[in-house]
């Protein structure tokens, strides 16, 4: 593909006074963590691609390989850091002798550890986007966004972020101090934003981030089952609906997403990407949704997709999938809006 502008995606305002970023982001988890193992290099020419097709919002993770994605990233950041817009997390505590131990902070010691760890790694003296990545339900969440608050006082955090709360703790949390962004799962597969969730953040003006909009690559075809086509590091192997029978009945459903794709000549990713492009007409919001990819090819892909306009008979469709979905989105839900509503 050229360069040429007619290849550049569109923008959308970040939060209801922040800056205009690419209406996709990108996800750079898999880069460095997660996903088994990556070419170093062509997730390096990945991160370029992206920002000369428009994509200017960067989402990572204290969490992500502990520290090492922010690590993996910052250059890229440091030699284009009035172009892009970095955005990172705290909140998941995970043991390293353990990956599967998980728990969840918010108390402010925690918090300025955190931010202080990420600032070092990433190598920048303020972080753009600054995200609770999940909700410590022990912690008063005015509290915890109190705590935030005081950093954007600091210069350290330009913005603040949350991810997988309720609608009403949304609210709670912007009484506090304006949230401009609600990163949480949204894809054609899971839409359990769209009770409390959206509709607090139109209300609010608060951007909507969806993460694994692709669905974790279920979504592309490009696995079918988990436990029998991903290496064992592969967190995608913990997650109930892409295994066993689970995964069986979630790839069947995945038929009008294919036959949309091949009737359009575009790909079933780009399909359901442009399905999660669409909500924000849907729902009268800002959506950018940061589909993660550690290859050129697939950013060319996804970024296309910002051009689809799928049509009503085409949305009706699709619309019937997420009520079939077999299996939870992960093991243990406790932690996410949904398993809180």
């Amino acid at each position: 593909m050229s360069t040429e502008n007619s290849d550049r995606i569109g923008t959308a305002r970040l939060g209801a006074d922040g800056p205009e970023v690419g209406v996709q982001g990108l996800g750079c988890m898999g880069m460095s963590f997660a996903y088994g193992p990556t070419d170093a290099d062509e997730a390096r020419a990945t991160l370029e691609r992206a920002l000369e097709l428009g994509v200017t919002l960067y989402d990572t993770a204290d969490l992500y390989g502990f520290g090492e994605n922010e690590r993996f990233i910052a250059p890229f950041v440091k030699a284009h850091r009035d172009e892009v817009v970095v955005a990172t997390k705290f909140g998941i505590v995970m043991d390293p002798d353990d990956p599967t131990k998980r728990g969840v902070r918010n108390d402010a010691p925690y918090i300025r550890q955190c931010v202080e760890g990420s600032l070092r790694r990433l190598g920048i003296e303020t972080i753009d986007l600054y995200y609770m990545h999940r909700r410590d339900v022990s912690v008063p969440i005015e509290e915890a966004v109190g705590t935030m608050a005081e950093l954007v006082a600091e210069g350290k955090v330009r913005q603040l972020g949350l991810s997988e709360v309720t609608g009403d703790e949304l609210r709670a949390a912007h009484a506090v101090h304006p949230i401009a962004a609600l990163q949480s799962e949204w894809s054609v597969f899971s839409r359990d934003v769209e009770r409390t969730a959206v509709p607090a953040a139109k209300e609010l003006g608060v951007t909507f981030v969806p993460y694994s909009p692709l669905g974790r690559g279920f979504l592309t075809g490009a696995f079918t089952s988990a436990d029998k086509e991903l290496s064992e590091d592969d967190f995608r192997r913990t997650i109930p609906r892409f295994t066993g029978e689970n995964a069986a009945a979630n790839a069947a459903l995945l038929e009008p997403l294919r036959a949309i794709a091949e009737a359009r000549g575009a790909t079933p990713g780009q399909i359901a990407l442009a399905w999660v492009q669409q909500r924000a007409a849907v729902h009268g919001l800002p959506v950018v949704p940061i589909p993660g990819t550690r290859r050129r090819t697939r950013v060319e892909e996804n970024t296309a997709a910002t051009r689809i306009e799928l049509t009503a008979e085409e949305l009706d469709r699709l619309e019937p999938i997420a009520s079939k979905v077999a299996g939870d989105r992960y093991a243990d839900m406790e932690s996410t809006s949904a398993g809180r509503e």
